[in-house]
């Protein structure tokens, strides 16, 4: 690999992985069957994390260092377009129906709203401190935005691109401070969300239709990010401190086992088998 990778995700058909090779300011695309990089996209400095549209044909990149997010034609491997947002761009996501890509900003504490077709911001929605992380429901008629330092998960609606829930945490024995939403995943069915606590070592446990916490899980130090397998039976955690990823069973809420990987995890993708 490249250095530093972090972000990572599957392509349309499964068939490659694209790794954000952080400080080598590229985007490697793995292929998945002979497990070689095959080529690389240009990505702008620092990419991120990234997200594709659900055709597989663009990529939207965030670029830390340079404030902007960098629009990637995977098809001729050239890039469309760069759209500047605000200080520390990290989280992006695009709409299941392809029409918005949203971005964090982590230092204007923005959620950028972007329209895919004309490639401009549409909207700005302020959020809590250092925003990390983004989430569309299935539908994509909301939207969850972790912001780690305000330590709370904001739920926006799609429609309206404004608040209509904030989520608080608190964990008997661990310090406010060290309570820090990343990560992000939503169960199909609309049932749970589960959000990474960063350095308070924990998964919390959401009910999605009426934002209480459910549950707290204790996972390895540092939980970074987070990713189901295919039939959402397993949710898998990214540990960056104990450098581990702990395995959670969805159905009883309890996390099974921790499996040991190499220094400082950070993304996490599971190939369909």
């Amino acid at each position: 690999m490249g250095q530093r990778p972090r972000g990572i995700l599957l392509n349309k058909d499964n068939t490659q992985l694209y790794i954000c090779a952080s400080d080598d300011d590229t985007v490697q695309v793995l292929d998945l069957k002979s497990k070689k990089i095959i080529y690389n996209l240009p990505s702008g400095e620092d990419p991120e994390q990234f997200a594709l549209t659900p055709d597989g044909k663009e990529l939207y990149i965030s670029n830390e260092d340079d404030a902007i997010v960098t629009v990637v034609d995977t098809v001729n491997r050239t890039v469309i377009k760069q759209i500047e947002v605000g200080v520390e761009p990290e989280g992006m996501a695009v709409s299941p129906d392809g029409t918005v890509a949203i971005n964090t900003t982590e230092t204007s504490n923005f959620l950028h709203w972007i329209d895919t077709k004309t490639k401009e911001i549409i909207h700005n929605t302020l959020v809590d401190q250092r925003p990390r992380h983004i989430e569309f429901s299935k539908s994509g008629d909301k939207v969850w935005a972790s912001s780690e330092i305000g330590g709370t998960v904001m739920v926006v609606d799609s429609k309206s691109k404004e608040s209509i829930a904030k989520i608080t945490f608190k964990i008997p024995g661990i310090f406010k401070d060290l309570i820090q939403p990343v990560g992000i995943k939503l169960t199909s069915d609309g049932k749970y969300a589960f959000v990474a606590l960063g350095p308070a070592n924990h998964v919390a446990v959401i009910d999605a239709k009426t934002y209480k916490v459910i549950k707290y899980l204790l996972v390895g130090k540092r939980v970074w990010q987070l990713e189901f397998a295919q039939n959402e039976k397993k949710l898998y955690t990214t540990n960056g401190v104990s450098s581990d990823v702990s395995v959670i069973d969805v159905e009883s809420l309890k996390v099974e086992k921790s499996i040991q990987v190499g220094r400082y995890p950070w993304g996490l993708a599971v190939i369909p088998k």
